[in-house]
Parts: structure tokens; C-alpha cells; sequence
């Protein structure tokens, strides 16, 4: 099959998977998943679904025995969306990119909190930093304390 019929029904797959999971799916394992890609096969037998999810190891083991259960019904489900002469295999695999993103946008707050601080005169321990003057005294600091 062409890899532009590939792509299409990759994107079918992901955009149905996400209604059905964030809307129909009534398990609470599954709760706060999101279908981040789908990378279908070329003969559409297979499809494995990326999947993130916010939380710790506990969360996301849960979640992946969730998705695995109800995989069957996923299937089901879709097939009857797709109209393909296949349905895929539905496979879950954990995708950490939102996990990582959000760690990234963590440690830039961290850093622009720091700049901001360094700005206003202090230290990220709310001591004055050195050469600015000190609130009480007027003086200002030195280095060599």
C-alpha cells in the first residue's frame, strides 16, 4: 500500500482511538490517557498505538494493563468506524514525549524564576545578592563576606 494511504488511516486510527478512550471507555485504569500517534503497518494488519499519560510508574503500569484489556472492544469498535478490509491489531506502547515536555517547561520556569530573581537583587534564597544594597543598612554587599 502507499505510504499516503498508510499515513491516512494512521491518522483515522489515532483520531477514533482518542474519541473512543477519552469518551466511551469506562474503565477508571484508563483515565487521563492520551493517543499521542499511531503508526499503522503497510498491509494495515498492525497498529501501534503511542500513548502518554501524566503520572508516576504505578499510574502508567495501570494504565497499559487497561488499554490491553480492553484492546478487544477497541478493535471491535473501530472496525466498525473504518470500513478497511482489515481492522489492525491494536499494540500500546508508552510514549514518555508529554512527560518529557513537561519536565523541559519545568526547568524553564525554574531558570526564568532565577533570572527574574537575580534581576530583582536577590538570590533564590531571598538573601540580597552581591553589590546590591542591603534593605536594612543601605550598604551594599560585597563578595568577600
Amino acid at each position: 500500500m502507499s505510504k499516503k494511504y498508510e499515513r491516512r488511516v494512521s491518522e483515522l486510527v489515532r483520531e477514533h482511538l482518542a474519541t473512543l478512550i477519552e469518551r466511551r471507555l469506562k474503565d477508571p485504569r484508563v483515565a487521563g490517557v492520551t493517543v499521542t500517534e499511531v503508526e499503522v503497518s503497510s498491509d494495515t494488519r498492525l497498529a501501534k498505538v503511542y500513548y502518554s499519560l501524566i503520572g508516576d510508574e504505578q499510574a502508567r503500569q495501570q494504565a497499559a494493563r487497561g488499554l490491553d484489556s480492553a484492546s478487544g472492544w477497541l478493535r471491535h469498535e473501530l472496525g466498525q468506524h473504518l470500513h478497511t478490509r482489515h481492522t489492525p491489531e491494536l499494540v500500546f506502547e508508552y510514549d514518555p514525549s508529554l512527560e518529557h515536555g513537561a519536565r523541559v517547561s519545568q526547568i524553564l520556569d525554574e531558570l526564568k524564576d532565577r533570572e527574574v530573581n537575580r534581576a530583582a537583587g536577590t538570590s533564590d534564597a531571598g538573601i540580597p545578592a552581591a553589590g546590591t544594597p542591603n534593605s536594612e543598612t543601605g550598604v551594599a554587599t560585597s563578595d568577600a563576606s
